[in-house]
């Protein structure tokens, strides 16, 4: 028969909490009285002492985290069609011509010029193999910000992934990639610094005997300092406008995706525009320096530029740009100023840990030994910064300050500066397609492909995206500054649609020869474009924009007669479907 516990008898514990006397370790009863508690740990709301972060911590792993999988779920959609076997400009050619550069060795040569784990991997079939990384990098971020747990080789492999993919994408399109610099390699920057936030094995939020270093905080405070002071100081010594207080007359309309905000932001009084300039210039010149200034202001610090951030992610579609840059950001915040995003349960581990850390050196014998190689990484993580911003640092003190450079190969400490010029005037690349059979006859009937987010269509509402990132609109943003001799995979991408690749159409809106005939002839139109006036008789006919058309960016093209264009180049043919 089972014995039924009296449940109007308190437990042990109980008793003990109301007599406040525990016993010996033998059990004799009129033991000494139990030491109380130290405060705040025995009670839901337990305070966080200043100077501390370990929910920091979980934090920033977690907003890492996010941008990984935003980073990696962008690469797995996109990379086959702009990098893979049939991609616009396919990396395995580059990699092959480096490959032939370095005398066909796989050296230290080669792996300095691209640092890319596809030097190791099978190239015979790219598209699986990009896949198979992106994938990767998506799964381990998501358990990172689902979890909120990590540890310093987890960190490492994300790192390594996505420089990986990175630098393919640096070979294959080089300079046109404006992205590239504005989110990719910052994120790269951040992941890195990322590494050195965990433990060395333990996966665990709040892993004991391995205290976030104040040396890593530090190097994320550095990271933000030198954002926001490279892009205000590129931005005073770049165009006149900002100096003049008129860039922002232009900005929301030629950025590379405005949004609907953008849209009547663009409207915004000449005063307003004229205030949101000064206070861009506050922020990134001035707002820095509050990091010198103790833990308050650099708790003000964190506030104003995590605003400033929001304030940019509602009036465009600049990637993750903004969100990234909220990132380093949350290091001016310690235990005690996050701790209301954290349940009682955290935080009194928060604060007993931080108790158990006053008691213990950094490498004594009680530390896990885990815990002293952790040290010894972090210690050679702050040299290697120091040394790394050296030219970093002369970089932004030069009167000719050089905006977005890599020092190293590696992407660990760069120089950054954003919109350092403004274009006064939108100009799109309209790409048309016609079945006509001559495409220089007055009566042929051109209809347009739709591109993701791009402005196209004059009645299309802008969209809103952000974080997430259509890269070939980008690319078109900048094509649009240039000629299509200086954006060969332009071409490329005329033919694909020529032949109806459904990989290429995929990154499309609209195709217009859906269920038809591929069109016989595709060529390029160049306009000019301004949002309409908001209750104007433009915006009361539905158009948002107003186009003008300024003449060819590229003549007619067929598919056989790009033949010989393909070939030149060793790009696959497409094959008309």
């Amino acid at each position: 028969m089972l014995a039924v516990p009296d449940m109007a008898a308190p437990s042990a514990g109980l008793r003990q909490r109301l007599t406040g006397r525990a016993r010996s370790p033998s059990g004799a009863p009129g033991a000494a009285p139990a030491e109380s508690p130290e405060p705040g740990l025995g009670s839901a709301a337990s305070p966080l002492s200043p100077g501390t972060f370990w929910l920091t911590r979980i934090v920033l792993l977690r907003s890492i985290a996010f941008l990984y999988s935003v980073a990696f779920l962008v690469a797995f959609q996109q990379n086959k069609q702009l990098i893979g076997d049939k991609g616009l400009l396919p990396c395995k050619l580059y990699l092959q011509e480096i490959k032939k550069y370095f005398k066909g060795k796989v050296g230290l040569d080669a792996l300095s010029y691209a640092p890319t784990l596809l030097w190791f991997l099978d190239w015979s079939a790219m598209d699986s193999t990009l896949d198979c990384l992106a994938l990767a990098g998506l799964a381990g971020a998501a358990f990172v910000l689902l979890t909120g747990c990590a540890n310093m080789i987890l960190m490492f492999l994300l790192w390594l992934l996505y420089l990986s993919l990175v630098n393919v994408g640096q070979i294959c399109f080089g300079g046109l990639e404006f992205w590239r610099w504005h989110c990719r390699i910052p994120l790269l920057e951040t992941g890195f610094l990322g590494i050195f936030l965990c433990p060395l094995w333990s996966l665990s939020r709040l892993p004991q005997g391995s205290p976030p270093s104040r040396i890593v905080i530090c190097a994320f405070r550095w990271l933000i300092f030198r954002i926001m002071l490279g892009a205000g100081l590129i931005k005073i010594r770049g165009d006149r406008c900002w100096r003049e207080l008129t860039c922002m007359d232009y900005h929301y309309e030629t950025q590379p995706v405005p949004n609907p905000i953008s849209y009547f932001m663009h409207r915004s009084p000449w005063w307003f525009h004229r205030l949101e300039t000064l206070f861009n210039h506050f922020v990134e010149l001035l707002v820095p320096f509050f990091l010198l200034l103790g833990r308050r202001m650099s708790i003000l610090h964190g506030l104003l530029q995590i605003l400033f951030q929001v304030l940019l992610i509602l009036s465009g579609n600049l990637s993750f740009l903004n969100w990234l840059t909220v990132v380093p950001s949350l290091a001016c915040f310690d235990d005690a100023s996050l701790g209301f995003l954290f349940g009682s349960g955290l935080r009194e581990r928060a604060a007993r840990l931080r108790e158990q850390g006053h008691a213990l050196s950094p490498c004594s014998v009680f530390v896990p030994p885990g815990s002293c190689v952790r040290t010894v990484l972090n210690i050679s993580l702050g040299l290697l910064l120091t040394y790394l911003s050296i030219p970093v640092i002369l970089n932004l003190l030069s009167s000719r300050q050089v905006m977005n450079t890599s020092f190293n190969p590696l992407r660990i400490v760069n120089t950054y500066g954003a919109f350092g010029s403004i274009t006064k005037e939108r100009t799109e690349v309209i790409l048309q397609g016609t079945s006509s059979l001559d495409p220089k006859d007055p009566s042929a009937v051109w209809e347009e492909f739709e591109f993701k987010c791009k402005p196209g269509d004059v009645r299309r509402r802008p969209c809103l995206i952000s974080p997430y990132h259509y890269r070939l609109d980008w690319l078109m943003w900048f094509a649009a500054f240039q000629t299509y001799e200086q954006n060969e995979w332009i071409i490329h991408l005329a033919g694909k649609l020529l032949a109806q690749e459904e990989e290429m159409l995929a990154l499309l809106a609209t195709n217009p020869f859906a269920g038809r005939d591929p069109p016989r002839w595709i060529r390029g139109e160049h306009f000019r474009y301004k949002f309409s006036q908001p209750g104007g008789k433009h915006a009361a006919q539905g158009k948002w924009w107003i186009r003008k058309r300024i003449g060819p960016y590229f003549p007619p093209v067929s598919l056989q007669g790009l033949r010989k264009f393909f070939q030149d180049r060793n790009w696959p043919y497409p094959i008309q479907t």
